[in-house]
């Protein structure tokens, strides 16, 4: 018997509320979750879907966009086989940019194509580390409110918060000095400051960060300054993560070769599962460690971020609690942390409710 064809590609927008609204970088902020489901329908009636995530200030994407991409690709993958990859990698890629459309499709299509043979994602994707340590994304406000988000998520079960910092020096490291008088050592702190600081600034503050007790730093720099970067980096002030500037795996071989960071952050909603891999795999054979970030994913992206998050080159903490934030999510029933740990294997069953869907979904 031949394989399935793709005989349907669409975009669901739909709107999530948050708890409240989560702030980064110099002037970015996100008041509620407006994302896309997108579905892949194959020729005998199976559907695999996934989550994008427009970011119109890091990629430039709208849901607008994302939709407008998903209807130009479907032509194209119109009838292809679900188990013809580099068909269907082929198509995906015809396109340039447009990262979070890209990234949903190719992990609405590798869950469709698990769903025909009769399995899900959880049987394909799971790798050996079943248990991962989720971060939370605690976003710029002011002090008390970041020291009472984190008091909640702690609460909830999570151990590791990620800092956001870059407006205001002085204020980011008193938050830091606060949030560790609060919780000591047994809640891990790194910070993301989304390229806010300068080659000037930047030594000064990455050893304030240290002395402060942060494990390492996200995009301290602007990416376009690549050999700043590599300079920061070479002086060994406090181990770098690698966001912003690794979108691609062409990305990612021009920052290994100039030796820019120290920690891949791979994202599921801009890279997909089959580029999210061949990054994590190609950083940890040049020596580098390997995280999981979220794009403020709700509860779909999260388990496909979290799947992800269980192969053998993922060593740190992964941004998997971005749930917390939510005031409601798609999935039938709510993603559980406790006691610094998420059991991926425990969300196996999870899927999409309808009519949540129905509830949240935008005309």
């Amino acid at each position: 018997m031949s394989a399935p064809t793709v005989a349907r590609v669409e975009g669901i927008p739909f709107r999530l509320p948050l708890t409240s609204a989560l702030a980064w970088g110099a002037h970015s902020a996100l008041s509620a979750a407006e994302h896309v489901l997108v579905r892949v329908t194959l020729s005998d009636g199976t559907v695999g879907q996934a989550e994008a995530t427009p970011r119109p200030t890091i990629y430039g994407e709208t849901t607008a966009s994302v939709l407008g991409i998903l209807a130009q690709l479907e032509a194209g993958l119109t009838g292809v086989a679900i188990t013809d990859e580099v068909g269907l990698n082929r198509v995906r890629n015809s396109v340039v940019n447009n990262h979070t459309a890209r990234g949903a499709l190719d992990m609405a299509l590798h869950d469709a194509r698990a769903r025909a043979q009769g399995v899900t994602l959880f049987d394909t994707l799971l790798g050996p580390n079943t248990r991962v340590r989720p971060s939370f994304i605690l976003g710029i406000a002011p002090p008390e409110e970041m020291l009472a988000e984190a008091r909640r998520v702690v609460a909830a079960g999570v151990r590791c918060l990620k800092v956001k910092v870059g407006r205001e020096h002085e204020r980011d490291l008193r938050v830091i000095r606060e949030l560790r008088a609060e919780f000591g050592p047994d809640v891990l702190l790194y910070a993301d400051s989304n390229e806010t600081l300068s080659p000037q600034s930047a030594p000064a503050a990455l050893d304030a960060m240290r002395e402060a007790g942060l494990m390492y730093v996200e995009e301290p720099l602007p990416a376009r300054n690549l050999r700043a970067r590599a300079e920061l980096h070479a002086q060994g002030r406090l181990p770098v993560v690698a966001d912003d500037s690794c979108f691609t795996p062409a990305d990612l071989e021009r920052e290994l070769d100039f030796d820019t960071f120290d920690v891949l952050n791979v994202k599921t909603a801009r890279n997909g599962f089959t580029d999210g891999l061949q990054m994590l795999r190609r950083a940890a054979a040049a020596g580098k460690r390997g995280m999981v970030g979220s794009q403020a994913s709700t509860g779909l992206g999260t388990v496909h971020a979290a799947l992800l998050s269980t192969q053998a080159e993922v060593t740190e903490p992964c941004e998997l609690s971005f749930v917390l934030k939510l005031r409601d999510d798609l999935l039938d029933a709510p993603i559980v942390f406790r006691d610094g740990w998420l059991d991926v294997p425990s969300m196996r069953e999870r899927c999409v409710d309808e009519a949540k869907l129905s509830r949240y979904r935008l005309a």
